[in-house]
């Protein structure tokens, strides 16, 4: 308890010397913030008996204010390294953009530009004009659009097509997507009405067109992203379906969900349909993602019949769901790269690493670990192990891509405390733990990731750079 009696007051904190810089520089209630941050956690040290009575001298106090301030100050959204192997990570922000449109993002975001205004007519313009040509080139679609992300895009083209009428969709493919929004609710928020047909392992063409009544305003097909169905199962291709809707004059629309352009048949596992397909096989309108194996900024694109269209791009829903600049300036981008396939799977991270060959992470890996060995203290172990990366983002459940591990060992020191070290550093290192081992995936992290994780490792491994290198 004398410890506690001890503790500096507010007022007297003011006073230290760091603490009068501090407050010369930077806005008193801030600095403040700081303080009763750094005195609270000194009090409930002490209260749990771990409070040490070098604590309390003035300089490991000003020290601790230091430490609140520098936390207080620091951008919640931050760069981490993704050394989990999960390519497209929800959580860590989908995907990488290519390094071609940084130029692009900077000119659009630090300057004005020609968003809504048509240069050649010098009057006002559509923002979606800057993408839609590119889609349709691209996907052989008549028409296109971008709202926010695939949710948006599935909300308006249900709400223009089927509000008040139902939309028949197989049982199979009412799917959850991340942060449990599910595809019957975006339904019902549109104001479409749900019909269900078949089971949740078998749907047929007849169960469609045995659902047909007056009421009915559409077909939907939804792409299983995020799971898969096996053994026992039938669905109905989207050329069977666009066939009898182009029969009974009833609009045919399909979530394609991860937005694929290219074919990625060579991934282990992968039956993934591409954009291109669903518009050949007559499909009216199809929605799905810029974010996941587009590759791009987070969007939902629609593209499809230019009279479907049309009517949702005089939507008042439109003008809600609207992508900003800067999303358009990424998108147009990375689209541009989709003009030469081999310059999309070479410049576009997100392809890049779900094509990288297990031989070629074999020799970045061992290349990596030397560079390493020379830079971390040998406090810190490190070796290569073979394993498996993940698609993510909902994509390609049942795909496992063989990869190379970096394992991380330190005496005395737990993968679950080297985890918590590693995620809470300057730069976050995310990984993950398995079988005892805590593990980088050298699949997901990126060439400019390198120096970040050297000073990540070099600072749990509690050495400065410089110190304690090892030979060869």
């Amino acid at each position: 308890m004398t410890l506690l009696k001890n503790i500096p007051k507010v007022d007297k904190v003011l006073q230290l010397a760091d603490v009068r810089a501090l407050l010369a520089v930077h806005p008193r209630p801030v600095v403040l913030k700081a303080v009763r941050a750094a005195l609270a956690a000194l009090r409930e040290e002490a209260l749990r008996g771990e409070l040490g009575p070098g604590s309390l001298t003035s300089p490991a106090v000003s020290e601790r204010v230091l430490a609140a301030f520098s936390a207080e100050s620091a951008h919640s959204l931050k760069r981490v390294v993704n050394g989990t192997g999960v390519v497209i990570h929800t959580n860590l922000g989908r995907s990488p953009l290519p390094d071609m449109v940084r130029q692009l993002l900077s000119d659009i975001a630090f300057g004005y530009s020609n968003l809504e205004y048509d240069l050649e007519k010098g009057e006002r313009g559509s923002r979606y004009s800057h993408v839609e040509r590119l889609l349709c080139e691209l996907t052989g679609a008549e028409a296109a659009l971008v709202v926010n992300n695939n949710a948006a895009a599935v909300l308006l083209a249900l709400a223009s097509l089927a509000c008040g009428k139902e939309a028949v969709v197989s049982r199979g493919e009412l799917v959850e997507i991340g942060g449990s929004f599910r595809i019957p609710d975006v339904m019902r928020q549109s104001g479409a009405l749900l019909r269900e047909v078949g089971t949740t392992n078998r749907t047929h063409l007849q169960d469609y067109r045995a659902a047909v009544t007056p009421d009915t305003g559409l077909f939907l097909k939804v792409h299983t992203s995020n799971f898969a169905v096996v053994g026992f199962t039938a669905e109905v291709a989207a050329a069977e379906l666009a066939e009898v809707g182009r029969e009974l004059a009833i609009p045919v629309m399909a979530d394609a969900g991860s937005g694929n352009l290219v074919n990625l048949s060579a991934l282990s596992g992968c039956a993934e349909p591409t954009v291109q397909e669903y518009v050949r096989a007559g499909v009216d309108v199809v929605t799905f993602s810029g974010d996941k194996l587009l590759g791009g900024p987070q969007a939902g694109i629609i593209v499809g019949n230019k009279a479907r269209l049309e009517a949702m791009k005089k939507h008042p829903l439109l003008r809600a769901l609207r992508i900003d600049k800067l999303t358009l300036a990424a998108l147009e981008g990375t689209l541009r790269l989709y003009r030469d396939e081999r310059q999309a799977l070479a410049e576009i991270p997100t392809l890049r690493m779900l094509t990288a060959s297990p031989s070629g992470l074999s020799l970045r890996g061992k290349s990596l670990l030397r560079k390493l060995r020379r830079e971390i203290p040998a406090e810190m172990k490190l070796r290569l192990m073979d394993g498996f990366s993940q698609v993510g983002g909902g994509a390609l459940p049942l795909a496992e891509l063989p990869t190379v591990l970096i394992a991380v060992e330190m005496e005395n020191t737990s993968p679950q405390e080297l985890e918590e070290r590693l995620r809470k550093g300057d730069v976050p290192v995310i990984g993950r733990i398995f079988k005892g081992n805590f593990l980088l995936d050298l699949r997901t992290i990126l060439d400019s990731d390198v120096p970040l994780l050297i000073a990540a490792l070099k600072s749990v491994a509690g050495r400065e750079a410089g110190f304690g290198k090892r030979e060869e």
